[in-house]
């Protein structure tokens, strides 16, 4: 090709590119007027910004068209699956006993410690006040303690006018109605610990029921996944029933212990407390 005609191709290229150039940067002006001028445009655009970094900070929305796949297995938290396995009746049921468990347990649990069983803030004021021979502080400070010990004196010095055999009688029937109030407290985590098995062994048949309706409904083989929750709702019933029975039974055998022993230490601190009541009372 001659030189003329190649720089005349080349000159008519500059050209129209410069005139495309041009053509584009008019356009972006335009646009660019526009965006500062029209804020509804601005608001839109932002939002669009904002929509678009969603949908790259999130890839899984483009897949949509894409052949589902299986979703994966979601593991649930064991309290869910504790109250979906043992249903409303039976987790309510367990709950309702787990609370009353662990109320009486710190109930009796507060009223046999030996700060208020056999109090020594009492002996001493007593053993003090009859030192001074000042009989009726001595009196008055028993009558008004509420501890075990107190009202069992107590019920001692209104009769040891009469003498001190009416005194012990009429302290160990006090001490006998005091004992029978802690052990009717403390029996029921006895009563806990014999009804929850009990009800775990009804949930236990329970699901076998469902279960075994499940394969005689069932014209053909049931799948695994139909008898399950029975099955689960009987092995859970059962689970949590032993699981609320064990401690209970242990907690009313410990605490109908140390009823026991604080009733024999009390009855001991009884007697010699009326004992220098009497010798106050002689002296007086």
């Amino acid at each position: 090709m001659p030189a003329a005609s190649k720089l005349t191709s080349f000159q008519l290229a500059a050209s129209s590119v410069e005139a495309f150039h041009c053509r584009v940067e008019s356009v972006l002006n335009g646009l660019r007027s526009h965006w500062v001028s029209n804020k509804y445009l601005q608001f839109a655009t932002r939002a669009g910004l904002i929509v678009l970094f969603c949908l790259i900070a999130n890839p899984s929305i483009f897949a949509q068209d894409a052949p589902a796949e299986a979703p994966a297995p979601q593991s649930e938290s064991m309290l869910v699956t504790l109250w979906v396995s043992l249903g409303a009746r039976y987790a309510i049921s367990f709950l309702i006993m787990s609370f009353l468990l662990v109320a009486v347990f710190v109930m009796v649990l507060l009223a046999v410690r030996k700060d208020t069983f056999v109090p020594s803030d009492l002996i001493q004021g007593v053993e003090a006040s009859l030192a001074e021979n000042n009989l009726p502080a001595a009196a008055e400070l028993v009558r008004a303690d509420d501890s075990f010990l107190g009202q069992v004196v107590s019920a001692g010095l209104a009769k040891l006018q009469s003498g001190k055999p009416a005194a012990l009688e009429a302290m160990a029937a006090t001490g006998e109605d005091e004992t029978m109030k802690l052990e009717h407290k403390v029996g029921y985590l006895a009563l806990i610990g014999n009804i929850a098995p009990m009800v775990g062994l009804l949930g236990t048949v329970d699901g076998m029921v469902i279960s075994f309706g499940e394969i005689a409904s069932s014209e053909q083989t049931p799948k695994p996944a139909k008898l399950a929750g029975g099955i689960q709702t009987a092995l859970y019933t059962t689970l949590v029933g032993l699981v609320l029975a064990i401690p209970a039974i242990i907690a009313y055998n410990l605490l109908r212990n140390r009823i026991q022993r604080m009733v024999v230490e009390a009855g001991n601190e009884s007697e010699k407390m009326i004992d220098q009541f009497a010798v106050a009372l002689k002296q007086s």
